[in-house]
C-alpha cells in the first residue's frame, strides 16, 4: 500500500502495492489548502492506515481474499465495520428462536409425520411449510424415533433375557446322550475317581477346587483349562457338585475323557447327607416361596414403569430375575464347610470362568485369619465393571438396611474365590446368611433382589482378604468394550452376565477364550452339533 502526493499538491492518492488499483483518491483545490491542513490529513490517515491494513489481513485469512473488485471487499469488511451480522448468522438465530417456541407446543393429534427425512424435505416443497411449521413437525419425528428406538431397546433386552435363561439345544442333547450313555455303557459308570485316589480326596496335600453347576460343557471347560494352566497338574483335585438329573451325564463324561494326572470327583447334591431340609429350611423357602416364584418366573414387564426407567437398569433388574438364582446348586457355596469336613483349603469357582494362569500360588496367600480371599469390585479400569458398592445391591431405603450396611462400603465378586475353611468353621456366618434371607423373605424381596451375592456380602462383612485383581477379571458377559489385553493377562476370566460364551449372545470378540478348551473333536460334542 502506497501514498502518493502529486507535485502541485492538489491531489492525494493511495493505490495497492501493484499500482493497479487506486483504493482513495484525495482531490483538493490550491485555495482552499494549506500545509497546515495537509498535515492534519496525513495525521488522521497514519491513525486510519494500520487499522485498514489489521482489517483486511483478518478477512484474507478467513479466505475472502478471492475478492477481485473494491466492492467485493467493501461487501465483506462493511457489515464488520458497521456492527452488522451475516445473513446466515441471523438465519441461524431466528431458527434457534423457533425451535425454542415449537419445543413447549403440543403437537396436534392426527400430525402427520414423513418416515424419513427425504420425505420430510418432499413435503416441506409440496406443502409450502414455513419455519414453525417445519419445527414442529421435526420435533415430533424425533420423538417419535426416540420412542420407537426405547420401545425397541426393552424388547431386545426382553428377548436376551430370555435366550440367557434358556438351555441350548446342542448343551441339552449333550445331557440326554451322556446319560443314555451312563445307562448302557459300563465304563462311563465307572467309579470316580479310582480306588486308589479316594484318600486324595480329603487329602490337603492336594489344591482342592469345588465347582456346583448342571452344565456338563461348561464345566468341562473350567477343569480343563485350570489343568493346562497349572504348573502341578499332579496335585489338582475337582470337587464337583451337580443336581440328581444332571449327576449321570456330569459322571460320563468325566469318567469318558480324563483330565489326568487331575483328580475329578463328581456327587450329586443327592448323595449328601447332610444336605437335608432340616439343615437348609431357608432355602426350601426360597424354591417354595409364591412370591419368589412369581419374581423370577413370572412377567418381568408387568408394573414396570419403562418411560422412567433407563435401558441399563432395566438389563440389571433382568439380570437379577436368572432363575438360577434361587438354584440349590447356585447356594450350595454357603455349605462348603460341611459339605467337605476334612479339608482345610479350597478355591471354589464359577461354571463360566475360564482359568489362564497357574493358581498354585493360591494356596500360598495368607488371608491373614479371614476366611475369604476374593477380588474387591469398586476400583479399576473399567469402570462399568468395577464399580459395585453395597449400594448397587441393596435397597437403603429399607430401615435394616441403612442400620447395618454402609452404601459407599466396596463389594467384592464371587466367581473364583480362595475359602480358609478351618477358619470358616469357627464362624457363624452360615447362621448369619439364613438370617438374612429370611428376613428378606419377610419384606417380600424389599432389601435386595439379585441372588446369592447380596446375603453374602453381609454374612462374610469382616472377613474378607482382598486379594490382587489380577487374580479375576469379571464382566465378560456383559461388557462388550472389555479390554482384550486385560483379558489376555487375567488368570481367570469370569463371563459373568448373560452374555455367556457358549450362547448365541455372547460377544463374538471375547468367545475365543472358552472355545479353545471345548474339545471339538469328541463325539458327542459333534453329534449334537456343538459347532465351533
Amino acid at each position: 500500500m502506497q501514498l502518493h502526493i502529486s507535485p502541485s499538491m492538489r491531489s492525494i492518492t493511495i493505490s495497492s502495492s501493484n499500482e493497479f488499483i487506486d483504493l482513495m483518491k484525495i482531490k483538493v483545490a490550491a485555495r482552499h489548502i494549506s500545509y497546515r491542513t495537509l498535515f492534519h490529513t496525513i495525521l488522521i490517515l497514519a491513525f486510519l492506515l494500520p487499522f485498514v491494513f489489521i482489517l483486511t489481513a483478518v478477512v484474507t485469512l478467513e479466505g475472502v481474499n478471492k475478492c477481485s473488485s473494491i466492492d467485493c471487499l467493501g461487501r465483506r469488511i462493511g457489515p464488520r465495520l458497521l456492527g452488522r451480522v451475516d445473513d446466515s448468522e441471523r438465519l441461524a438465530r431466528d431458527f434457534y428462536k423457533i425451535l425454542n417456541e415449537v419445543s413447549t407446543q403440543e403437537i396436534p393429534d392426527g400430525l402427520k409425520l414423513p418416515y424419513s427425512f427425504s420425505q420430510l424435505v418432499s413435503d416441506m416443497k409440496n406443502n409450502h411449510y414455513d419455519a414453525k411449521t417445519f419445527a414442529l413437525v421435526l420435533r415430533a419425528m424425533m420423538e417419535k424415533f426416540e420412542r420407537d428406538m426405547r420401545e425397541s431397546k426393552f424388547a431386545e433386552l426382553m428377548n436376551k433375557h430370555f435366550a440367557a435363561s434358556s438351555i441350548p439345544k446342542g448343551i441339552h442333547c449333550l445331557s440326554l446322550r451322556l446319560t443314555d450313555e451312563y445307562s448302557s455303557n459300563a465304563h462311563a459308570r465307572r467309579q470316580l475317581p479310582s480306588p486308589e485316589f479316594l484318600p486324595v480326596l480329603s487329602d490337603n496335600a492336594y489344591h482342592h477346587f469345588i465347582l456346583s453347576t448342571d452344565n456338563i460343557l461348561a464345566a468341562s471347560v473350567v477343569v480343563s483349562s485350570a489343568v493346562q494352566s497349572s504348573s502341578k497338574p499332579e496335585k489338582i483335585v475337582f470337587h464337583i457338585i451337580t443336581d440328581k438329573k444332571t449327576y449321570a451325564g456330569m459322571h460320563s463324561w468325566f469318567a469318558l475323557n480324563s483330565v489326568a494326572p487331575a483328580i475329578v470327583e463328581v456327587k450329586g447334591v443327592h448323595q449328601f447327607d447332610w444336605l437335608t431340609r432340616e439343615n437348609v429350611p431357608v432355602l426350601e423357602a426360597v424354591e417354595s416361596h409364591n412370591g419368589v416364584r412369581n419374581y423370577y418366573h413370572g412377567n418381568h414387564v408387568a408394573g414396570a414403569n419403562l418411560t422412567e426407567t433407563t435401558p441399563r437398569t432395566f438389563a440389571s433388574k433382568l439380570q437379577s430375575r436368572s432363575p438360577k438364582y434361587i438354584s440349590l446348586l447356585n447356594h450350595l457355596r454357603i455349605y462348603i464347610p460341611e459339605l467337605f469336613p476334612n479339608l482345610e483349603k479350597v478355591v471354589f469357582l464359577d461354571d463360566d470362568i475360564v482359568v489362564q494362569g497357574d493358581l498354585t500360588p493360591l494356596w500360598d496367600i495368607d488371608l491373614g485369619g479371614k476366611v475369604n480371599g476374593a477380588v474387591e469390585t469398586c476400583r479399576g479400569e473399567d469402570e462399568w465393571v468395577m464399580s459395585k458398592r453395597l449400594r448397587n445391591y441393596f435397597n437403603f431405603s429399607h430401615p435394616l438396611i441403612a442400620k447395618h450396611l454402609d452404601p459407599e462400603e466396596c463389594a467384592w465378586a464371587y466367581g473364583m474365590n480362595v475359602f480358609d475353611l478351618q477358619a470358616w468353621r469357627k464362624t457363624n456366618i452360615r447362621e448369619t446368611y439364613h438370617s438374612w434371607l429370611r428376613e428378606n423373605l419377610k419384606s417380600n424381596l424389599t432389601m435386595w433382589k439379585l441372588g446369592t451375592l447380596p446375603p453374602a456380602l453381609i454374612a462374610f462383612k469382616g472377613h474378607v482378604h482382598i486379594i490382587d485383581s489380577s487374580w479375576h477379571m469379571l464382566g465378560l458377559g456383559y461388557q462388550n468394550m472389555t479390554n482384550i489385553d486385560n483379558v489376555k493377562k487375567a488368570a481367570v476370566i469370569h463371563y459373568n452376565g448373560q452374555s455367556k460364551p457358549w450362547l448365541e449372545i455372547g460377544f463374538e470378540h471375547l468367545r475365543p477364550f472358552w472355545t479353545k478348551y471345548v474339545n471339538y473333536s469328541n463325539d458327542f460334542i459333534k453329534n449334537c452339533h456343538i459347532l465351533e
